[in-house]
């Protein structure tokens, strides 16, 4: 005879607090590219930590990258997915890497925001990697971080170059 199947845990408050996060509040929740929507949900944080500088972007990126290990994997557990299209967060800690690179300008905001989800599309190595082989919260976030030191390499070559601030 075979094993009754588990019953499934009772969801608690850190489920769902977990499940806020990762989807961006909302952002991943979106029918259509919830990506590019936790991407645009990112720009408050952005520009509500810009004014204390790069340093302070990146310290963001980081929190948010740590936080968005632990929601990510309680959200892809609880759904049953490897990586739910709804969890965006990934796409936050990102784009928030990319900005701290980029001149803090619309003309910054923008080439940001287009170069990562470009990077974050092609997955360029060892993204594309780092999506495959890590577990998890791991594998979900660090990919798009990844990606995200393309885009701000991307950036810093074009500053460098003078065609960007």
């Amino acid at each position: 005879m075979p094993a009754a199947p588990a019953p499934e845990p009772q969801r608690t408050g850190l489920d769902d607090l977990a499940y806020v996060l990762s989807i961006w509040f909302g952002c991943g929740l979106v029918p259509k590219a919830p990506g590019t929507a936790g991407t645009i949900g990112a720009w408050p944080l952005y520009w509500l930590l810009r004014p204390w500088g790069s340093g302070a972007v990146v310290l963001g990126a980081l929190v948010v990258t740590i936080v968005g290990i632990w929601a990510s994997h309680r959200t892809a557990l609880r759904l049953g997915q490897k990586d739910p299209q709804i969890v965006c967060i990934d796409e936050v800690a990102g784009v928030l890497f990319t900005w701290a690179a980029a001149p803090s300008s619309w003309l910054g905001t923008v080439a940001g925001f287009v170069l990562f989800r470009l990077a974050d599309q092609l997955k360029p190595w060892p993204a594309r990697a780092a999506e495959r082989r890590l577990p998890g919260g791991w594998g979900i976030m660090l990919d798009d971080v990844l990606a995200a030191a393309w885009a701000a390499g991307a950036i810093l070559v074009a500053r460098k170059l003078g065609w960007l601030g």
